[in-house]
């Protein structure tokens, strides 16, 4: 029996402008389900640009890691609080990543002022104050078309 494998064309097109306040609330419920741990990463433009650079290069993929291992008994526990989490307590979601610019003084390039104030309520949607770009990922892997077959991919 021969196995068809589908081919897969990126175009460097995936992706695109996400909503603001669709973005914050995404944000929030990560922090809220994971509290103390790590919300944001940065890259600086050098690094992206010389990925970007590389021959036949269609974009950027990113990858959630840790730098330690799980021992067998943590590895069991996280199975057990994910069993606890999906079917008894029937929370499940999808896990996304948020990109957005980031100034030299190191804040997000998002207007705060509109943000507070969308908050405290005054504010129906941002929609009509957008200044700065958000982005959200076009193709979460697993599950996705593009998804690669590699080392960092676990498969």
């Amino acid at each position: 029996m021969e196995t068809q494998q589908n081919e897969i064309h990126l175009t460097g097109k995936e992706g695109g402008e996400f909503d603001l306040d669709l973005a914050a609330s995404w944000t929030k419920n990560y922090r809220d389900k994971h509290p103390g741990e790590t919300v944001s990463h940065f890259f600086g433009k050098d690094i992206l640009q010389k990925i970007l650079a590389q021959e036949g290069c269609q974009g950027i993929r990113f990858y959630y890691a840790h730098s330690k291992p799980l021992s067998a008994w943590q590895r069991s526990m996280v199975s057990l609080s994910n069993f606890l989490t999906k079917v008894a307590g029937n929370i499940e979601s999808e896990k996304h990543l948020i990109i957005v610019g980031a100034g030299s003084d190191g804040k997000d390039q998002i207007d705060v002022e509109l943000v507070e104030a969308l908050s405290r309520g005054e504010l129906k949607s941002l929609a009509t104050h957008k200044t700065y770009m958000v982005g959200d990922q076009s193709s979460p892997c697993p599950g996705s078309p593009g998804c690669p077959t590699s080392l960092l991919a676990g498969s």
